[in-house]
């Protein structure tokens, strides 16, 4: 048996969360790999919506395996709050397990954050705040504390050490806090963290794979915001690439599946960084209007702009996408042209990849195709859809050389469409 991804290929916010729900009755075991509470993945269904920062969406269908992998980062207040938000919709959830091998988001890491992006002015990256970066940094300088460690004898003793060297960097900022209450918080929370199974995930793994149950590795952020990747340094501290599922929860490159990319039919991002097909317009204010643009993290504004191929393309190929999804199709209706960036021109020339130098000064390259009246959401089966919604899928899917297995026409999990 070999494990599934499901990853986003733009800059995060494609709609990962609602595919994963809905694909869960399809699966044994849900499994984030990366990233942390800057995520935010946002689930509707039965008239509830349930946005999820740290937690796999697989929580809402009891029978199913939920885990939290190595590669995540824990911050256990947040972690708290999801899990009694979650006991407070009195709905029945499935079982939760955590890898040792997590790290921890401390307080000072989120000052850090904060401190750090605070100094950069104007030249800040839009950091959701999160602590995220500095726990990355402390795990990769072999500082950090991990979810096995809590119950050390000396975990205490480990706390103060990592918190007195933040302390030591706090002091070069221009920055003013206040610790002891997120101190009090913070190890307050820890007894709800405890009362999960913590384990030795990568050996979970492995043996689910040996007994044949069907993993669906979740992914968050997205593929653009790769750290290796992405549009650095406007990028996430971790790989939320493919590649990510691998050190991110133990499983071998050659025990990958399918891999599930998803993407918008259209293009947005939040924070700062390049966005080469960005609108300004009326067109960008509607699609932030009528796709409810704004983060479910941070709350911030998302900037909209019509799809870029480049990037897609560049982002199916990084992480050997096998079927792509497309969200939110019916935020286009009513829109008599659609516009898709097919090639950029930079310095005079016309070119079709992302380019390591001067991402900023892009001039996108536009097909103009037609639009659709019909209002989408209100469709049961994808055949009852207008001819340019065909007309756009299959050029998108020409184009991409991947096949589009699903359209998603709404938020809700009846809102999703198999072709």
């Amino acid at each position: 048996m070999k494990a599934d991804v499901l990853l986003g290929l733009q800059w995060g916010d494609e709609g990962k969360g609602k595919i994963v729900d809905v694909l869960t009755s399809k699966y044994d075991i849900i499994a984030r790999f990366q990233g942390g509470p800057n995520a935010g993945h946002t689930l509707e269904f039965d008239g509830i919506k349930h946005v999820l920062h740290t937690i796999p969406s697989g929580i809402f269908h009891p029978g199913v395996i939920n885990l939290i992998g190595n590669g995540v980062v824990i911050d256990p207040v947040i972690f708290e709050r999801e899990i009694n938000d979650i006991k407070a919709l009195n709905i029945p959830i499935s079982d939760l397990l955590i890898s040792k091998k997590a790290h921890l988001i401390l307080p000072t890491h989120k000052l850090l954050d904060d401190a750090s992006e605070k100094a950069k002015g104007k030249e800040k990256i839009g950091s959701t705040l999160k602590g995220i970066g500095p726990t990355y940094m402390d795990k990769t300088g072999r500082n950090g504390l991990r979810v096995g460690d809590i119950s050390a004898i000396d975990f205490k003793a480990r706390y103060e050490k990592l918190k007195q060297k933040h302390i030591q960097l706090l002091n070069f900022y221009d920055f003013e806090y206040e610790l002891e209450e997120l101190e009090m918080a913070w190890f307050a929370s820890l007894a709800t963290l405890k009362s999960f199974d913590h384990i030795e995930s990568e050996h979970y793994i492995h043996n689910a794979l040996k007994e044949n149950k069907k993993i669906l590795a979740e992914g968050a952020q997205g593929a653009l915001l790769d750290i290796d990747f992405g549009s650095y340094p406007f990028v996430t501290s971790s790989n939320t690439i493919t590649a990510g599922a691998c050190t991110g929860l133990g499983i071998a490159p050659n025990k990958i599946g399918e891999v599930f990319g998803i993407f918008k039919a259209y293009c947005t991002r939040v924070g700062s960084g390049p966005f080469p097909s960005e609108l300004f317009d009326e067109i960008g204010e509607r699609l932030a209007k009528v796709g409810n643009e704004f983060g479910s993290t941070t709350g911030r504004a998302r900037r909209c702009g019509w799809i870029d191929i480049p990037a897609l393309k560049y982002a199916i190929n990084i992480n050997g996408v096998t079927q792509l999804m497309m969200m939110k199709a019916d935020v286009l209706s009513g829109i008599d042209t659609i516009k898709a960036c097919t090639h950029y021109e930079l310095n005079g020339e016309q070119i079709d990849y992302l380019p390591f130098e001067d991402n900023e000064n892009l001039i996108p390259v536009y097909k103009e195709l037609q639009g659709w009246e019909m209002d989408l959401m209100q469709l049961e089966n994808l055949s009852q859809a207008p001819k340019a919604v065909h007309d756009y899928i299959t050029w998108l899917e020409d184009l991409l050389e991947t096949p589009i297995s699903i359209v998603s026409v709404g938020p809700d999990r009846k809102q999703t469409l198999y072709r």
